[in-house]
């Protein structure tokens, strides 16, 4: 089953010179992959990222999340969509200084109207599964920046999205960081068939997935299944 599938999908910046930013993307994601879109600044993968994550939206093209076209949705809708089944980690982390990891981790959840006690079950358990239960009463300002990281990576999964967006999550982390988020996310992939799809310049990121999806100029031109080759 196809939880992202996008057809002809284009977005062009209009100006002087018209950027063809997305051109005619033909993308079908299935439930579980953990995938990685890679292709050189100005590629179109941030762009690309955050139209199938509702951020943006296409100038041509469909976009369907879970059998929803999400290009279709009015704002109101779009926000509601993104808030009940998409999770997203970002390179700044985009944490809230003055709310602790648990708060940070609680926030989408209050949004979406969850019982306290829902709540503060499942902070605690996917605070324990990054690593952090022992700075649950952390703000991020007490944190590393890989801890800061793996409360993000607990905040997008707290919803219990459709997919996670990760756009370029270790280009601010060093090396042991990078290694212990990714093991992380790989052990979520695997045990809980969570889906990722990255937009990445880090090797790391690119040798851990399992599809490699590259990006030039707006367009996909290489689609490789890394177990495939392997096997």
């Amino acid at each position: 089953m196809n939880i992202i599938e996008t057809k002809d999908l284009h977005k062009i910046y209009e100006g002087v010179v018209p950027v063809h930013a997305v051109n005619g993307v033909e993308l079908e994601i299935k439930k579980g992959e953990f995938t990685a879109i890679v292709g050189p600044s100005g590629s179109g993968k941030t762009t690309l990222l955050n139209i199938i994550g509702g951020l943006d939206r296409p100038s041509q093209g469909q976009v369907q999340v879970a059998g929803q076209d999400i290009s279709q949705l009015s704002n109101n809708e779009l926000i509601d969509f993104r808030l009940n089944n998409i999770g997203f980690v970002f390179q700044a982390y985009n944490l809230i200084p003055v709310l602790t990891a648990k708060e940070n981790v609680e926030f989408v959840m209050l949004l979406q109207k969850r019982s306290k006690a829902e709540r503060e079950v499942r902070t605690k358990e996917l605070l324990e599964a990054v690593g952090l239960g022992a700075l649950i009463d952390k703000r991020p300002t007490h944190m590393s920046g890989g801890q800061q990281q793996r409360v993000a990576v607990a905040r997008a999964l707290a919803p219990k999205p459709t997919f996670i967006l990760a756009d370029e999550p270790t280009a601010n982390l060093d090396s042991q960081s990078t290694a212990n988020l990714l093991d992380i996310m790989a052990e979520l992939n695997r045990k809980e068939e969570i889906t990722f799809l990255f937009s990445t310049h880090d090797q790391r990121v690119i040798d851990r997935a399992r599809r490699i999806i590259t990006l030039e100029d707006g367009k996909i031109v290489r689609d490789v299944n890394q177990e495939v080759q392997a096997a």
